[in-house]
């Protein structure tokens, strides 16, 4: 039988044994053909150093001599065409290794959204103190203020009140409320009040601070 060292060679650059990843009875097959290896065949060489260090055990390695004998004769070629096809199949692998990796982040974002996106908001509010100026001394103050507070909004809510006095007898109305700030315009409501005209005569935004 003549072994095709020259398919062996190649078969033998990207691989430590003729078949899997340790010494089995294809190696002892092939090894057994070969009487020396030459210069031209560096990797044969390498390899048929290895397997030699194995001598002692060639009778208790795992495997059969089949994938050895595809080296002999004209065989190899095809027999090497197909293993280089496995080959390529266990360490190329890289390509799948990425999609994977894509398809985890991308999995792991999307969950990171979602959860972000099921969180609840917080709502920014803000505490106004809002003043309002009467026209003079006998304007109906309790009217003045029934009429600011029956202006209703959403996210507008009515807080504490008193009346402050301005001199000569008049007193404006200083009245606290809590607003949404994406719900409700402090310009809207001041318009709202100014339509009150019997009783109010100007408003006037004398705080603000965010909650």
């Amino acid at each position: 039988m003549s072994l095709n060292l020259d398919a062996l060679e190649q078969h033998l650059v990207t691989r430590s044994y003729v078949e899997g990843y340790t010494p089995s009875q294809a190696d002892v097959h092939v090894y057994k053909l070969i009487t020396a290896p030459d210069a031209a065949h560096p990797h044969t060489a390498r390899w048929y150093s290895h397997i030699k260090s194995y001598t002692a055990e060639f009778d208790s390695l795992p495997g059969s001599s089949t994938a050895g004998q595809a080296f002999v004769g004209s065989a190899p070629a095809a027999a090497t065409a197909e293993e280089d096809e496995d080959e390529v199949d266990l360490f190329g692998d890289d390509d799948e290794d990425d999609a994977e990796a894509e398809r985890i982040k991308a999995e792991r974002v999307a969950a990171y959204n979602a959860k972000k996106a099921n969180k609840p908001k917080t709502i920014a509010k803000s505490v106004v103190t809002l003043e309002v100026k009467p026209w003079d001394d006998e304007t109906d103050m309790k009217a003045l203020e029934d009429s600011v507070r029956s202006v209703e909004m959403e996210g507008l809510v009515w807080g504490a009140s008193k009346l402050v006095a301005i001199g000569f007898g008049i007193k404006k109305l200083q009245i606290t409320l809590v607003v949404e700030d994406e719900l409700v315009s402090l310009d809207e409501l001041q318009e709202k009040l100014s339509e009150f005209e019997d009783y109010i005569q100007s408003t006037d935004i004398a705080a603000m601070q965010k909650l």
